[in-house]
């Protein structure tokens, strides 16, 4: 989703100051957030669902303002910050985030130095049901029913993963890991419990260590050559899925690899970079693109 300069979030400044007010008891309206943060009401209670997902958070029913537990009062320790950080991934955007840099970004004034923008999500409010209840399938061990795309699922959940914008449910069906988008998600309520089940402990591994989505399906090395024009881009930070750089070439430009689940992975990035990026090998997959590309120029 689109947003212009004077709305773009500046989230991992946001989301420290309400950390840091929810943890000093201040009761917060969403107005006045709004108000404060220049954004709309609609992105400081997408901020709330955020934090009730790692937060015991309350709500006044008068006021309508939402406040910390008192048990919690002054017990968000940098650690918890750092924490929050990483399940939002947020924490790669800065240099550090150790006590000394902490302090830096959560104090007032920290809106002067630091802004974020760019980035664009899913509204997940719309979710707050699915997330406490595959949160609580996840936490018990216990398999969910519910309706994906308009067929009845029965899965033993094992995460919930946000990626490029969009949360994702990771679960077992029929001995297989298989990933569900939320906003295809169809909650249903049974009246009696299901099994629980065993996690699978390389079930586990594979959904913490892979950093895509497209589970259960064997990995590709694909070999791609960098124009020297846009080089620097991919030798600062990694663009591709699983980017290496395999080594650069006289003329400037780079001979890469990049290590995918699915073809969709990498070709919508590649046609983004047209002309600058070719795929190597497999030879197939250049092929494809180019009959994609002739087709559709032809329409």
């Amino acid at each position: 989703m689109q947003r212009d300069d004077s709305t773009h979030e500046r989230l991992a400044d946001r989301l420290a100051n309400i950390l840091t007010k929810l943890n000093m008891g201040y009761q917060l309206s969403i107005k006045e957030l709004a108000s404060e943060f220049g954004v709309s009401t609609r992105t400081i209670l997408r901020d709330f669902d955020r934090l009730n997902t790692y937060l015991p958070l309350l709500q006044d029913e008068e006021t309508k303002k939402y406040y910390l537990e008192s048990n919690y009062l002054g017990k968000i320790a940098p650690k918890d910050i750092r924490n929050f950080a990483q399940l939002s991934g947020i924490s790669h955007l800065y240099p550090s985030l150790d006590m000394t840099f902490l302090r830096e970004i959560l104090d007032s004034r920290a809106h002067h130095i630091y802004s974020v923008k760019g980035y664009s999500f899913e509204d997940a409010s719309q979710f707050k049901e699915l997330f406490k209840a595959l949160g609580k399938a996840i936490q018990e061990y216990s398999q969910i029913s519910f309706v994906y795309k308009g067929e009845p699922r029965l899965v033993q959940p094992y995460r919930l993963i946000h990626h490029h914008g969009s949360w994702y449910l990771a679960a077992v069906r029929k001995n297989q890991l298989r990933t569900y988008r939320f906003s295809h998600i169809q909650l249903t309520h049974s009246p009696h419990e299901y099994l629980k089940f065993v996690p699978d402990p390389n079930i586990v591994k594979l959904v913490e260590n892979d950093e895509s989505i497209w589970f259960g399906q064997d990995k590709q090395e694909i070999i791609l050559t960098i124009d020297s024009q846009v080089a620097f881009y991919f030798k600062q930070r990694s663009i591709l899925p699983e980017q290496q750089i395999v080594r650069e070439l006289g003329d400037g430009s780079l001979l890469v690899s990049s290590t995918i689940n699915h073809d969709m992975q990498l070709l919508p990035l590649i046609r983004f970079w047209i002309p600058h990026l070719k795929i190597v090998s497999p030879e197939r997959l250049q092929h494809e693109m180019e009959v994609e590309l002739k087709e559709y120029l032809n329409l």
